[in-house]
C-alpha cells in the first residue's frame, strides 16, 4: 500500500469515526435522563463490524473467536479491493466468493419494552442473518432493502452478537458489476409495540373519475399508533389493518416546457 492510499484510509476512518461520535453525542443529548422516549428511534449500525473472506463454520456463535479478523465500517465491498484476476470470470475481473461479518453490540435497559429490528440496505447476494446464534433468514436478492425482527433474541446487560454470511460464489450473476458484501447502510431501529409494520404503508387509488382524486393511505397488516378503542384486547404482536381516505389537490399535467406546476384543492 502507497503512502497516498494510506492517508486516503486514514481520512476516511477519522471521517467515519467523526460522524459516529456526532451521532452519538446528538442522540445523547436529545435523550431526556429516563432514556429516549420517542416512538420510533433509527440509528446508524455501520461501524465497529469485524470482516473475514473466505467461508468460517461455525461463525455464527455468539463465542466464536472472531479477534483475528478484519475490522470495516460499512457499506463494505470486498470484491472492489481485489486483486485483479484473469481467472475471475465475473465482476471485472475481481474476487468474489464467500465473506462473514460480525458485531458486537450492547442495548440500553430502556429498549427491554421495545421492538428492534436490524434493517440492511442491501447484501449482494445469497446472505444468511443470525442474532446470538438464533437463524433469522436467508435472502438470496442482491438488490434490495430488508429487516429482521431481533427482539425475541435480545440480551440486556451483555453483549449481542450479529452475524452474517455472504455467498457470492455462483458465478457468473450479473450484468454488470455487483460487488460483494454489505454494500450498503445499516439500521438499527427501535419502535413501541404498537407501531406501523415496517413497509406496511401504502397508497392506493381505488377510483378514478373527473372528478377531484382521492388517495387511501392504509397500513396493511400492521399495529397502528393510533390504537382503536379496544386496543387493551389486542395481543402482542398480532396485526390489525386501519383505512384512512384522504383528499389530493388537482394537478395539472407536467410539460416539459413548463417551468412550474401548479396545484389546486
Amino acid at each position: 500500500m502507497n503512502h497516498e492510499s494510506a492517508q486516503t484510509l486514514t481520512r476516511r476512518r477519522l471521517l467515519g469515526q467523526a460522524a459516529g461520535a456526532a451521532a452519538l453525542a446528538a442522540t445523547a443529548q436529545a435523550q431526556p435522563a429516563g432514556g429516549n422516549s420517542a416512538p420510533r428511534i433509527r440509528d446508524s449500525f455501520d461501524f465497529g463490524w469485524k470482516f473475514f473472506k473466505g467461508d468460517a463454520p461455525g461463525a455464527q456463535q455468539p463465542d466464536f473467536p472472531d479477534t483475528p479478523w478484519r475490522s470495516v465500517d460499512l457499506p463494505h465491498d470486498w470484491s472492489i479491493e481485489g486483486p485483479f484476476s484473469e481467472k475471475e470470470p465475473a465482476q471485472a475481473s475481481l474476487p468474489a466468493g464467500i465473506g462473514w461479518y460480525r458485531k458486537r453490540f450492547r442495548l440500553p435497559e430502556s429498549y427491554r419494552d421495545r421492538t428492534v429490528l436490524i434493517e440492511f440496505g442491501g447484501i449482494y447476494e445469497n446472505s444468511e442473518v443470525w442474532i446470538n446464534g438464533q437463524y433469522l433468514g436467508k435472502r438470496p436478492y442482491g438488490y434490495i432493502p430488508f429487516s429482521y425482527d431481533l427482539t425475541p433474541h435480545l440480551d440486556f446487560g451483555r453483549d449481542n452478537v450479529v452475524a452474517v454470511k455472504v455467498d457470492n460464489s455462483h458465478q457468473t450473476n450479473c450484468r454488470w458489476y455487483s460487488g460483494s458484501g454489505i454494500y450498503r447502510h445499516t439500521w438499527l431501529l427501535a419502535t413501541n409495540q404498537v407501531h406501523v409494520a415496517y413497509w406496511g404503508t401504502f397508497a392506493t387509488t381505488p377510483h378514478v373519475s373527473k372528478r377531484p382524486p382521492r388517495s387511501r393511505s392504509r397500513p396493511g397488516s400492521a399495529t397502528t399508533a393510533r390504537a382503536p378503542p379496544d386496543a387493551r384486547w389486542l395481543p402482542a404482536y398480532s396485526t390489525r389493518t386501519a383505512k384512512r381516505s384522504s383528499p389530493r389537490r388537482r394537478c395539472r399535467r407536467w410539460r416539459p416546457m413548463a417551468s412550474t406546476s401548479s396545484c389546486s384543492r
